[in-house]
C-alpha cells in the first residue's frame, strides 16, 4: 500500500501550515491565568503601602500595557506559533474578565477607585 495516499474514506493528513486550534485555546487559558497572576502582584504592592495617588494612576496603566500592549504584540508577531497567539489573546481576555467580574475595581476602571 502507498503511504503517500490515504485509503478511500480516510481524512486527509494535516497540512504543515494548518493552525492548531488546541494550542491557541490552551495558550488563551494560560494567558487568562497569567493576567490574573499579574493583576494580583500589581494590586498587592499598593495595598500594602496605602495606595498613594501615583500608584492609583500607574496601576491601571501598567495593567493595560501588560494586557493590550504585550498581548497585542504576541498576537501580531506569532504567525508561526499558535501558542503565543493564544497567550496574547488570553492576556486581553483576562483583562476583560477581571474588569467585568470585579466591576472595574481590580483594573482601575471603577471611578470610586480614585475617590
Amino acid at each position: 500500500m502507498n503511504d503517500e495516499n490515504p485509503p478511500p474514506g480516510a481524512p486527509p493528513p494535516p497540512s504543515p501550515g494548518n493552525t492548531s486550534y488546541g494550542r491557541v485555546v490552551a495558550g488563551a487559558v494560560g494567558g487568562v491565568f497569567l493576567f490574573v497572576l499579574i493583576n494580583a502582584v500589581v494590586e498587592v504592592g499598593p495595598l500594602r503601602v496605602g495606595r498613594p495617588a501615583v500608584l492609583q494612576v500607574a496601576m491601571p496603566l501598567l495593567l493595560l500595557a501588560a494586557a493590550f500592549g504585550g498581548g497585542g504584540y504576541l498576537v501580531k508577531t506569532s504567525a508561526s506559533d499558535s501558542g503565543r497567539k493564544g497567550l496574547g489573546l488570553g492576556l486581553m481576555i483576562g483583562w476583560a474578565l477581571v474588569s467585568i467580574l470585579s466591576a472595574g475595581w481590580c483594573t482601575g476602571l471603577n471611578p470610586a477607585y480614585y475617590g
